[in-house]
């Protein structure tokens, strides 16, 4: 059987474990970009390791994350979809279900829908503007 492991770069704590999925990683072989094929229901794996999703839950339900998130969104932080892909991994990983396995993909589909509708706030630039070399209004007053 082939155990993929989940590769993460860096772990800070203001950042969830989301923002840093990268790919997978399988024992024995190559390095493979993306997720595993969530085709193949004889080798499927949960998108993550039943281990992230009970870190995110927890810094989810930890005091200061709902401080953060309140500050940020005035409003209490929502975890329960956390526990829910938590307990359909273990479900998984306990009984292969089927509805585990559709619950963890309809999940990890909604999160990356979710992380695409934010659009940049500045257009970049695509050069700098013309006068950018001449003193600044409060330099030509003094």
């Amino acid at each position: 059987m082939c155990r993929c492991l989940l590769v993460i770069l860096s772990v800070d704590h203001e950042v969830p474990l989301s923002s840093f999925f990268i790919g997978w990683r399988t024992e024995g072989r190559a390095w493979r970009p993306g997720r595993p094929d969530m085709a193949d229901g004889n080798g499927w794996q949960p998108p993550r390791p039943c281990e992230a999703y009970r870190a995110e839950w927890k810094l989810c339900r930890s005091a200061r994350h709902f401080l953060h998130h309140y500050y940020v969104h005035g409003e209490r932080p929502v975890c329960e979809q956390w526990r829910r892909d938590l307990a359909s991994c273990r479900d998984w990983e306990e009984r292969r279900s089927a509805e585990a396995q559709q619950s963890l993909c309809e999940s990890e589909r909604a999160r990356v829908q979710a992380a695409r509708k934010h659009i940049l706030v500045w257009a970049p630039r695509q050069s700098p503007p013309p006068d950018w070399h001449l003193p600044l209004p409060q330099e030509k007053d003094e």
